[in-house]
């Protein structure tokens, strides 16, 4: 059995107590819920016209467009221009959210901030940079001068009312528990915040339920998406599938638990990667949509 920093103890404790509480809480109190975005890579290349309208279909208010190599979108969104992209934003009653931009990295971002904004949306989601596998005050101290380095990016977002994600991803810089830690410490506005995504983390359900206790307000995205067999191979679909919430073995009763405690209201994604990126995660629009709706009735599940 694995143990418990103080502090992971402390955030697990604050989850169960939370818990515990809700169930007294005001009859007339709004209950919390969960609010997703679609991510439109979960379709591969499939056109806009067929990702828009599976929005609402899939029990999402927003859609987060995705670059190549893991979808084309971002790029179907240049070609369509951003008149005809809102107009189809407004027949199918729905919005953009997110633009997701990995290959831009987190200091090339000031356009992009604009034209999220432009669109309606109200976030760009990246990885970080600077040096890899660090520990203790030489992570802090870098964490920090990355925060130092952002500041410039992340003046434009406050005036856009733009907020940047910022995911940890497997090496880089902000990738580990700690790293997290400390940039929820020092980020210096709302504006810069977390886009955890449990994959990358150790799959253990009490310390991920206390690390979203402790990130609390700085965490702005939560991706439901679990390690399962991974996502770096081949394999079989079933496997491949395991990234998903409910059919991997993470348990997300807990994880769903600590975002009602801190009365998380940012958007939750249902995701996974497949081998090779770039390719849906099954054959048709309608696959997709129905397996990310199986995912969200399991999320709807741990929530009751």
């Amino acid at each position: 059995m694995q143990s418990l920093t103080r502090r992971e103890f402390c955030g697990a404790v604050a989850v169960s107590t939370a818990v515990g509480t809700k169930a007294f809480a005001a009859a007339d109190e709004k209950p919390f819920r969960l609010r997703y975005a679609l991510a439109s890579c979960m379709y591969g290349k499939f056109p806009l016209s067929a990702i828009v309208p599976e929005v609402k279909r899939a029990g999402a208010e927003c859609l987060d467009l995705w670059p190549a190599p893991w979808g084309n979108q971002r790029e179907q969104l240049d070609a369509l221009g951003r008149e005809k992209f809102r107009a189809l934003l407004e027949e199918h009653q729905t919005r953009l959210g997110i633009s997701t931009r990995y290959d831009l990295g987190p200091f090339r971002l000031q356009e992009e901030l604009r034209l999220v904004s432009e669109l309606g949306g109200r976030m760009v989601v990246t990885g970080s940079a600077g040096k890899k596998h660090l520990a203790g005050k030489e992570l802090k101290a870098a964490v920090a001068g990355f925060v130092e380095k952002m500041k410039p990016h992340l003046a434009v977002a406050e005036q856009l009312n733009v907020t940047i994600g910022i995911e940890n991803h497997a090496g880089a810089l902000i990738h580990s528990p700690d790293s997290l830690r400390y940039l929820a410490e020092l980020s210096p506005s709302p504006r810069l915040g977390i886009a955890l995504a449990p994959y990358h983390l150790p799959q253990d359900e009490k310390r991920l339920a206390a690390l979203i206790a402790e990130l609390g307000p700085k965490l702005v995205l939560f991706y439901a998406w679990q390690h399962g067999k991974g996502c770096m191979k081949k394999m079989p679909k079933a496997e491949e599938l395991e990234q998903m919430p409910g059919r991997g073995p993470l348990d997300f009763r807990p994880l769903v638990a600590a975002l009602g405690q801190i009365d998380y209201r940012g958007p939750v994604e249902i995701f996974m990667h497949p081998t090779p990126r770039g390719i849906p995660i099954l054959e048709t629009v309608e696959e997709v949509t129905s397996e990310i709706n199986r995912a969200r009735r399991y999320l709807e599940e741990c929530l009751s």
